[in-house]
């Protein structure tokens, strides 16, 4: 958990759906024809330049990267539903060079040819997703009743088609697994040092701060009907604990949260504050929130936090269960991205599809780290949640994209509340007397301004 106390080139080829970054010819596919993704909204340059700073890529290769993965979360998805109970997991690999490529497993050889046709790479696997899955829960169950300390970290490892229990005592991590009733022929145990904590410490990544005791990071701003809020990490705070923003504004309190066995909560916010479609990016550029499809193993992501801000990685694993001196996290995804305390409950983002929210990990933005996020979707089913998003109906998106936006406003201007002014096509009223600067534009700033 991620909380901080007070107190302490080549054009990318789609042929077919194959997936190729440098100019590799692809496969022609017959039937079935792969789904079209949907056309993504450029990439934000803060992005990219986290890309290539923390993947090692070229601009050329991170846009390539980025419109390449897009459309193989559309291919991972319509296989999935096409094979049924004998998918076995989708993932992404590079092969040498820039060529990075979609797999997808199956426990039928029969249905090797169907993903082949869309251009996939095809895996034939001894045991399919759900029995993998099912492995993992009895292990899950076992963690509710007493959370083992010998093992930190398991997860469904499509690549491998097992379950891996990481634990710095294997043996004792066997044992756990034996008594669990989990199918042992499914789990393989590996040494690790790994040793996951919490990370204590309405844009996506901005702080915000829980009563007295802490500070956390916004995740993704939502709406439930009327009521705007935001979703975060459930360690930050129990229904009931009161919240003020990133300027220590008055902001709202917890409407729920789960901790241990989730990590997720819901911060409703009072009428000060509007949810916004954004995430916090590099040098405080909004990055844009289209939706929340789940990326697949290998594919980059990015986090916002509030202590280290944006940096990239890539996904490690799904469906992955986490042990903290305070209990097991289940169904969380593992990631090599950095972060710190006080980045709980931050953001991450795969392109412009929002993912999850900031659990813990280890390691540190110094060194590298392996952190885990508690997947959106599952927030938002959970509590009822709609998560704010640039193609929301009547959402003219952001007056604040790259490019002079024109209009009034100006940094370094002295405002009082009640004053209104233009930026981009928008106009804004002044809810509180404050000397503006750069970065605490209209739109970024709903605690300033309101959207009239």
């Amino acid at each position: 958990m991620l909380h901080r106390t007070l107190k302490g080139a080549c054009a990318a080829v789609f042929t077919a759906g194959v997936l190729v970054l440098a100019g590799q010819p692809g496969v022609a596919a017959a039937d079935p024809a792969p789904l079209e993704a949907p056309a993504a909204p450029a990439p934000a340059p803060g992005l990219l330049k986290a890309l290539q700073r923390d993947l090692g890529l070229t601009p050329a290769q991170a846009e390539q990267r980025l419109a390449a993965e897009s459309r193989a979360t559309a291919d991972a998805s319509a296989l999935r539903a096409a094979l049924g109970p004998d998918f076995a997991g989708a993932w992404l690999n590079e092969d040498g060079g820039d060529d990075v490529r979609l797999t997808v497993a199956t426990s039928d050889a029969d249905e090797a040819g169907r993903i082949e046709a869309t251009g996939a790479r095809a895996r034939v696997v001894p045991h399919s997703l759900a029995e993998l899955d099912a492995a993992k829960t009895a292990l899950d169950r076992a963690a509710a009743e007493r959370a083992p300390q010998a093992a930190r970290v398991w997860y469904v490892d499509v690549t491998a088609n097992s379950v891996v229990v990481h634990s710095p005592r294997p043996e004792q991590a066997r044992a756990f697994v034996s008594a669990s009733g989990a199918d042992a022929g499914l789990v393989r145990v590996v040494a690790s040092d790994e040793q996951p904590r919490p990370l204590y410490d309405l844009r996506g990544g901005d702080a915000y701060y829980m009563g007295s005791s802490g500070r956390c990071s916004v995740g993704f701003p939502v709406t439930r009907g009327t009521q705007h809020g935001f979703a975060t990490a459930g360690h930050c705070g129990r229904a009931g604990t009161s919240t003020s923003g990133y300027n220590r504004v008055a902001q709202g309190s917890f409407q729920g949260s789960s901790f241990p066995g989730n990590d997720y909560a819901w911060v409703a916010v009072n009428s000060s504050w509007t949810a916004t479609p954004y995430v916090k990016g590099s040098g405080g550029q909004n990055i844009q929130v289209t939706g929340s499809t789940q990326a697949p193993v290998g594919a980059s992501i990015c986090r916002s936090g509030s202590t280290t801000g944006w940096h990239c990685g890539t996904i490690q694993q799904h469906n992955t269960s986490v042990t903290y001196p305070e209990g097991t996290i289940s169904g969380v995804t593992r990631t090599s991205v950095c972060a710190e305390p006080g980045d709980s409950g931050g953001s991450y983002i795969s392109g412009t599809q929002a993912q999850g929210v900031t659990s813990g990990g280890s390691g540190n933005c110094r060194t590298g780290g392996t952190t885990y996020h508690q997947p959106i979707n599952e927030i938002l089913q959970a509590y009822g949640l709609t998560l704010k998003t640039t193609t929301d109906p009547g959402d003219p998106g952001d007056p604040g994209d790259p490019g002079d936006p024109g209009g009034t406003w100006a940094p370094g201007t002295n405002y009082a509340a009640g004053d209104q002014v233009t930026y981009g096509s928008a106009t804004y009223r002044c809810l509180q007397g404050h000397r503006s600067q750069t970065g605490w534009e209209p739109p970024n700033v709903p605690a300033l301004w309101q959207r009239l």
